[in-house]
């Protein structure tokens, strides 16, 4: 693409030399910036309120008389990882010198309350037998399924894969292209029923709309990729969790000359006359050429900068927007092992569709939860002492409202006795009289410990109304010289997305702040206002 030939052109030139760019956070969008961008030579530091890199990414540990437990915080597993390795490549490095991922056989144990249980599969054949299970014809239209998907995903890659900063973006040959397939009126259930008749297959095919904290019933029909991509590639467990990962980045970001600075929370973006200027830290104030935010998007605008200071983002405009659910999460570290369980279980109820309508209204706990349990190690046993295993347990639920559920230590033990049943249900037998460390987040948790805006761990939810050019810009729109990265900026949230929107606001950087003088071809600007930074 010629927008690729324009980057790889400027970074040769050397372009960002002398240029200072601050990141705001140590995620996985500001470690893969990071990178990319004192690759580009630029002089990049990286700004991190925890005392560890990933937000919520990182890990969890344990100590216990047995030894340590270690728990993925959120994210536990990698979809499509050529995308996280075209960054590295891109780097001069090799991703697989430092990081293991290992591609599981069995993607997951789907459990339905009532029955049956599958064992998924990426081996079509085997996934047909399973799915036969449940209706012999719906299994007949699996292969068709994925041809359809493939068609889809090969036309929405290159969507992803750049920004959309006005209404006009929409009008481009590859979103022209791509439209006819996406149905953007259908939910991926209705989209679903093209090819499957019994509602259980359906979901078996739509559940991984949870990644983006939302129902299959309202996420628009294009995330039918989110299944295709799991089936057509497979799931890679990251060996050491998915700390591990960031580990891996922020050491590669170091090597490339990046600062890291961790227990340094930025206090406010600083700006004059709409352009930013620096950080201010507890240090006190840090000059920098362009500022990459990296925090959660409704957190980091109303700690960060001023209401007055943004024009379309205002603090109204942000809370009316839609949230995806929060999580109450179970880190639990067990004696013994759970070996008739795979690496991943999901657990449906038998209600789905009334369980995730009273996690969207928000208004209470819903008992006919559904659940998803990671049994690591019988994959990578050595997150856990010799002797011991850990269970990392999500149910979803409301995120932080008005009028909503009150997070009171009487609500956190109706949730907890809520989770230990369903785990039984799900078929995790006498869990708890072998709990040996255990560790609770709520919404509230998830809020105040790791600044996620009301706790909705998914971040903005991915309606229509708030995707592509309607989802914040990776260049921001309030203030120039203000960049973002991560699931509240374009293309939206889960890992793969994530590496991918690092990518584009990295470009937009380096051609934002590339010289304007000199030569024909510096001088083209990419966007209106692409010269905001360079002073």
């Amino acid at each position: 693409m010629e927008n690729d030939a324009i980057v790889k052109t400027l970074i040769k030139s050397g372009s960002l030399h002398n240029r200072r760019i601050a990141i705001v956070g140590g995620g996985p969008g500001g470690l893969a910036s990071a990178m990319l961008l004192a690759h580009a030579g630029a002089d990049v530091t990286l700004y991190e309120r925890h005392s560890k890199l990933g937000g919520r990414s990182s890990a969890i540990e344990g100590e216990t008389g047995a030894g340590a437990f270690r728990f993925d915080t959120g994210p536990t597993f990698f979809l499509y990882p050529q995308i996280l390795r075209d960054i590295f490549t891109r780097c001069g490095l090799r991703m697989e010198d430092t990081i293991t991922l290992k591609k599981l056989d069995e993607n997951y144990d789907l459990v339905f309350e009532n029955g049956p249980s599958l064992k998924v599969t990426s081996d079509i054949d085997v996934l047909e037998r399973e799915i036969a299970r449940i209706d012999v014809q719906d299994a007949g239209q699996i292969r068709e399924f994925i041809a359809d998907n493939r068609a889809k995903f090969r036309n929405f890659i290159p969507v992803l894969q750049r920004p959309f900063n006005s209404v006009l973006d929409l009008l481009r040959p590859d979103m022209l292209r791509a439209f006819p397939k996406l149905r953007p009126l259908s939910s991926v259930d209705r989209d679903l029923s093209r090819y499957f008749r019994d509602p259980r297959t359906r979901l078996a095919f739509s559940f991984q709309s949870k990644y983006l904290g939302m129902s299959p019933y309202r996420c628009p029909s294009l995330f039918t990729i989110l299944s295709f991509m799991e089936h057509e590639y497979g799931i890679y467990h990251p060996v050491g969790g998915t700390m591990a990962v960031m580990e891996a980045m922020g050491q590669a970001a170091e090597r490339l000359g990046v600062t890291i600075r961790l227990n340094t929370p930025v206090r406010e973006i600083l700006t004059r006359k709409g352009r930013a200027t620096g950080v201010l830290t507890d240090q006190g104030p840090e000059r920098a050429d362009a500022i990459v935010i990296n925090a959660d998007f409704g957190r980091a605008m109303t700690k960060l900068v001023p209401d007055r200071k943004r024009r379309r983002w205002k603090n109204k405009f942000i809370e009316r927007k839609k949230y995806s659910c929060s999580t109450f999460m179970m880190y639990l570290g067990i004696e013994g092992s759970v070996p008739d369980k795979g690496h991943h279980t999901i657990f449906l109820s038998e209600s789905y569709d009334r369980n995730f309508a009273e996690i969207e209204a928000g208004e209470m706990l819903s008992k006919e939860a559904s659940l998803y349990i990671q049994n690591v190690c019988v994959t990578d046993p050595e997150q856990a002492p010799a002797g011991h295993s850990t269970l990392y347990v999500l149910m979803p639920v409301g995120h932080l409202r008005d009028g909503g559920v009150d997070w009171t230590d009487e609500t956190r033990a109706q949730a907890r006795k809520l989770v230990m049943a369903r785990l039984e249900k799900a078929g995790f037998a006498n869990i708890e009289e072998r709990i040996r460390f255990e560790k609770i987040l709520t919404p509230m948790d998830w809020e105040e410990r790791y600044d996620v805006h009301k706790g909705a761990v998914f971040n903005l939810a991915h309606n229509l109304g708030q995707m592509l050019h309607r989802r914040p810009h990776n260049r921001f729109e309030d203030i120039q010289g203000v960049y973002l990265a991560g699931g509240g900026t374009h293309p939206g949230s889960g890992l793969p997305v994530i590496f991918e929107g690092a990518r584009i606001s990295s470009d937009l950087v380096i051609r934002d702040l590339a010289p304007r003088r000199g030569s024909a071809f510096f001088n083209r600007r990419s966007r209106k206002g692409a010269t905001h930074v360079a002073s």
